[in-house]
């Protein structure tokens, strides 16, 4: 992984994937230095590095960012995406977050909406300033919820981009990490995309997994299992506090 990448500006890719390494935990660092593991990530690099030389503009500016402040056994929420934002500005690295005053997408629209919905009672400001503060999950990484995107990286304007590259190697197995460590887990699997994961964590019991549809606003409402209305969040506290673990503060 030594190629020059071309320098880009904020949240755009700006190094070598191995770079990024240098801030994870060992315990991660074991995971991404598995042979087959650490194959994907060369030939991700290799990729990267081609599509930058060709002036391809890739999102975010930190691909692993979602486990820079955590180690598998901090982690209590999981919280799967699919692959980070497409436009200018928007991907940081955080499944469904982008900074504050960035405009709030669709998706991660539904999922506050969805926390107002089983939290009601709360000081929010969420509805209230919908477009500009409380969009950065930050704030939950900080209280142990892994927000991983199945593809670390993308290209602008074109979703999916960087799917079957290779990030799916990788992420697999970081998934796998996570559920064989004993300390009990909430996964939060939103779509068919997420779901495909399930057989990570099948042998794994002391785990709770939740499904339903994707927040986007193609799938939120609709069908026998849709985002709005799922109750996930305080499903996820409710069977936190039965095993005597601090629960996430949804609104901090």
């Amino acid at each position: 992984m030594t190629s020059q990448l071309r320098l880009s500006s904020n949240r755009l890719m700006q190094a070598d994937l191995s770079a990024y390494l240098t801030k994870l935990a060992p315990a991660w660092l074991a995971v991404l230095g598995a042979n087959e593991v650490k194959r994907a990530l060369d030939s991700l690099s290799v990729m990267l590095a081609q599509r930058l030389r060709s002036e391809a503009v890739i999102y975010p500016a930190q691909p692993f960012r979602a486990l820079e402040s955590l180690t598998p056994q901090a982690v209590r929420v999981v919280i799967l995406g699919q692959d980070p934002y497409h436009g200018a500005g928007q991907a940081q690295g955080l499944a469904f977050s982008v900074p504050d005053g960035v405009a709030r997408p669709p998706s991660l629209r539904n999922i506050l909406n969805e926390i107002e919905l089983e939290y009601p009672d709360d000081p929010t400001q969420l509805v209230l300033k919908p477009n500009a503060d409380q969009n950065d999950l930050s704030r939950w990484v900080r209280q142990g919820v892994l927000l991983l995107n199945t593809s670390l990286t993308v290209e602008d304007g074109q979703p999916a981009s960087h799917a079957q590259k290779g990030w799916e190697t990788v992420t697999d197995a970081l998934i796998e990490a996570v559920a064989k460590d004993q300390n009990p887990k909430v996964f939060m699997l939103w779509g068919a995309h997420a779901q495909t994961k399930q057989h990570l964590l099948a042998n794994e019991p002391q785990h709770l997994i939740l499904t339903c549809n994707h927040p986007s606003p193609l799938s939120a409402r609709r069908g026998a299992n849709p985002f709005i209305g799922c109750g996930h969040f305080k499903a996820a506290n409710g069977w936190l506090v039965q095993r005597n673990l601090q629960v996430i503060d949804w609104k901090a």
